[in-house]
């Protein structure tokens, strides 16, 4: 436990540093969605906002948390109806502010899902592709050692705590794999025009299995959630070591 406080505004603009933001246009805002106390001694961290994760961080004390997925989104309706009331009257009853790293935190190249991701994998030198709104969010490179796409599914269950699913298509020896977490299953065909053996996101969509075999590379879905479970952690370890804050990840029970 740490009693040494920051300023809101301080953390904020330390993790929108951190994280470019400015460089970055998104499917929603990023950084600061809500105001809540102006000192932070504690932040939790957590994938996504939700009513459950609001009151769970306010139980825990913390004064910021800090999430992948926010509460605004822009193709989003602007009514505020009684979901999304339920939600904020959460923020305002516990005093916290909730901000939202999206993409910028899938696409650093240090504290982000993909190199996160990537080097759980062994894979030490990493390139970006796959780019969203004008900025490559993925990870490709190549691994310390050959191996299969079923070990490669056994490296991530081990680590996420979740068992992939596996659409095979690729080679039997696996040497080069690319990565994008979350929703990005129509990033395999950047995958298999990089050449690359194995293509890693969170969920798959229909065509998933017939892309993978067609293409000729693995498919691995490793849980939207699960694969995003590491940028925020990351980001938690950065305000302990920076800022001296206390930090608490907030894990959930989803299989997507």
């Amino acid at each position: 436990m740490t009693d040494r406080a920051q300023e809101r505004a301080a953390v904020i603009r330390y993790l929108d540093d951190l994280l470019d933001v400015t460089s970055f246009t998104d499917y929603g805002p990023i950084g600061l969605q809500v105001v809540g106390a102006d000192r932070v001694t504690k932040v939790c961290v957590a994938v996504s906002a939700s009513l459950d994760v609001f009151e769970r961080a306010g139980a825990a004390g913390a004064q910021l948390l800090v999430v992948h997925h926010g509460l605004f989104w822009d193709n989003a309706s602007r009514v505020v109806g009684l979901l999304e009331r339920r939600r904020l009257e959460a923020l305002f009853r516990h005093d916290l502010t909730l901000a939202a790293y999206h993409l910028p935190l899938d696409a650093h190249a240090e504290v982000g899902n993909n190199a996160l991701l990537a080097e759980l994998l062994g894979i030490a030198a990493h390139e970006p592709f796959a780019p969203h709104r004008g900025r490559p969010l993925g990870r490709h490179g190549t691994l310390p050692e050959p191996t299969t796409a079923a070990a490669v599914a056994t490296r991530l269950e081990e680590a996420l705590g979740r068992a992939p699913l596996v659409f095979p298509g690729g080679p039997a020896v696996v040497r080069r794999v690319g990565i994008v977490s979350g929703g990005a299953a129509g990033d395999v065909r950047a995958a298999a025009e990089l050449g690359l053996d194995l293509f890693v996101t969170g969920e798959p969509d229909e065509d998933s299995p017939y892309l993978a075999a067609e293409l000729g590379i693995h498919f691995l879905a490793a849980g939207h959630n699960a694969t995003e479970t590491v940028g925020v952690r990351a980001l938690a370890e950065c305000l302990e070591r920076d800022l001296g804050l206390e930090t608490e990840f907030l894990p959930v029970a989803n299989p997507v």
